[in-house]
């Protein structure tokens, strides 16, 4: 069987077939080629907000300059040239004079151990209280909120001689446990109150769900909660390391040993009263910042998808 096309043209005409490809190429080109061309373009005000934005990171970055020039200095070329110079000679003996002086291994690992403590302590009770406020809907949860808020407003310096003298009393005084138990409980009422604000928003849907496929509270804790809490956690892991790190009054009131110090009350021994001298206590903060840099380094991945978490479902 043979099949016949019929065709409306007339005889003898030759259709010319359309390009379309090459035209929608060519437009899509044009048009790719006028934004990138668009945004190659800077306005005076874009210009302006890169000028400040250099100012800022310079402004902010001065100071670390500073003691970074001035750790490896001598001290009679401090008092020659200053502190704005660069050093005429790197004395680099310098770095290890003040770790020996100050005895930093012993005060890095204190530091270390403790601000890891906190954040455990700290991070554990406030998921549980937040747990119970935020979705397990306790009464009077306003009550329990605002006294968490309070915690966090209290000022050390009228906290210290109550601590002291309680510490005292249950033979907890220069002792790194005490003293870790303290800050992870005050870091708590913090990350109670930033929790159970996070967890009032949390989907319900998925909690009824688990209900009904038989898992328990704890289930529902460890398996659906934290994993999906896990970028505010991290967020709170920081920030509570950090702040556990720079804590200076409470360590100088209850750490008073010098094998139970931290890393800032080393540091302070740099500084006498009649006598200081420039170049070590440069040298002694540069060492006091190193750690905090390689902290932020490696989790700074953490810390932006926690502090970006929210902004996109």
């Amino acid at each position: 069987m043979t099949t016949h096309t019929t065709s409306t043209a007339p005889p003898g005409h030759r259709r010319k077939p359309v390009k379309t490809t090459a035209v929608k190429t060519t437009a899509g080109k044009a048009g790719a080629g006028k934004a990138k061309a668009a945004g190659s373009r800077r306005t005076p005000g874009s210009y302006a907000v890169l000028a400040a934005v250099a100012v800022f990171v310079l402004a902010f970055l001065a100071p670390f300059i500073v003691i970074l020039l001035n750790s490896f200095k001598t001290s009679a070329d401090f008092r020659t040239n200053g502190s704005l110079s660069l050093p005429a000679e790197w004395n680099w003996s310098i770095i290890a004079e003040v770790w020996d002086r100050v005895g930093f291994s012993q005060k890095l690992f204190n530091s270390i151990q403790i601000s890891l403590g906190v954040v455990l302590i700290a991070v554990l009770l406030a998921l549980f209280n937040a747990y119970a406020i935020g979705i397990g809907r306790v009464r009077r949860r306003i009550p329990f909120l605002i006294f968490f808020l309070g915690v966090n407003v209290l000022p050390q310096e009228g906290l210290v001689y109550p601590i002291y003298y309680l510490f005292k009393e249950m033979g907890l005084y220069d002792g790194k446990l005490g003293y870790t138990i303290l800050v992870g409980i005050t870091y708590s009422a913090f990350g109670t109150y930033l929790l159970s604000s996070v967890f009032a928003g949390f989907p319900r849907e998925l909690i009824e769900a688990a209900a009904m496929d038989g898992a328990g509270r704890w289930t529902i804790l460890w398996r659906i909660v934290l994993p999906m809490s896990w970028p505010t956690l991290s967020v709170m892991c920081v920030f509570f390391f950090v702040w556990s790190w720079n804590e200076f009054l409470y360590p100088l009131v209850l750490l008073i040993s010098n094998d139970n110090q931290t890393v800032p009350l080393g540091l302070s021994v740099m500084q006498g009263q009649y006598t200081s001298d420039p170049t070590a206590m440069s040298a002694a903060a540069l060492l006091g910042i190193v750690p905090m840099v390689v902290f932020f380094l490696i989790f700074q991945r953490s810390l932006t998808r926690g502090m970006t978490a929210g902004a996109v479902k």
